[in-house]
């Protein structure tokens, strides 16, 4: 009767250690194309199942303030720093991810504009019919910025079509804009637009994107098998296959 106990022990010891968890991430749209692919990627090596939503940086912050919860958040590096020094995500699980510029996009078939140097992408700005760029993501307030700095934001602002979130090239996809300003990574997620490349060099902006488990994260050894999983050789390849800078 002992031995079969303790046979019975063993076998729910190992059976809890196999126990496959439910991942929930919450992430900004600018890995969004990158964890389409990252994550059958994880699941199929580790057998968790992941689920996640996507919104724009400010957006995210706000609903994790008011107590929304989930395992892992993938936002910019400052954030989650931010949140860390906050207590919202636990010390010492920072990963980072990869790094991303922004850039152009058309819809698919459009005349690519001159975005070639600093002059150039003002004269296109100030020739196109409409531009798209997010209301709360990082990209979209730095270009409302960037705009300002150039001194054409009366001209640029009346034509702008600026949704608080999401992806924006959908925008020129759907005829609804010419120009789509977003986050590389971002832009090559939407099928039917067209990458025409990055802003020039002067005016660039790169941010890094990185990842970090919640205080309150349920599936805490899920959430560590993810975040070492977003270092690996595999993921890296996904990165730069993505339009994103793994340097």
């Amino acid at each position: 009767m002992l031995i079969f106990r303790f046979i019975v022990l063993v076998a729910l010891q190992l059976l809890s250690t196999c126990v496959l968890a439910d991942l929930s991430i919450i992430s900004s749209t600018g890995v969004s194309s990158i964890m389409q692919e990252l994550i059958p990627a994880f699941e199929r090596e580790s057998g968790h199942r992941v689920t996640i939503s996507y919104n724009t940086s400010n957006i995210i912050m706000d609903r994790l303030k008011r107590g929304e919860r989930a395992d892992l958040v993938i936002l910019t590096a400052p954030l989650i720093d931010s949140l860390t020094q906050q207590g919202l995500l636990q010390a010492g699980t920072r990963t980072d991810m990869a790094k991303s510029g922004i850039g152009v996009a058309v819809k698919a078939g459009a005349p690519r504009p001159d975005i070639s140097s600093v002059a150039a992408f003002k004269q296109t700005l100030l020739d196109t019919p409409s531009v798209a760029y997010t209301g709360t993501g990082a990209s979209g307030l730095y270009f409302a910025g960037l705009v300002e700095k150039m001194g054409i934001a009366n001209e640029v602002k009346p034509k702008s079509k600026i949704p608080a979130g999401g992806l924006v090239a959908e925008l020129v996809v759907k005829g609804e804009a010419a120009l789509a300003v977003q986050m590389i990574s971002e832009l090559k997620a939407v099928p039917g637009a067209d990458y025409v490349g990055p802003l020039p060099a002067p005016m660039q902006l790169f941010t890094v994107f990185s990842a970090g488990m919640l205080a309150q994260a349920t599936e805490t050894a899920a959430a560590q098998s993810m975040l070492a999983f977003m270092k690996k050789p595999q993921a890296q390849a996904i990165y730069r296959a993505k339009g994103m800078d793994t340097d």
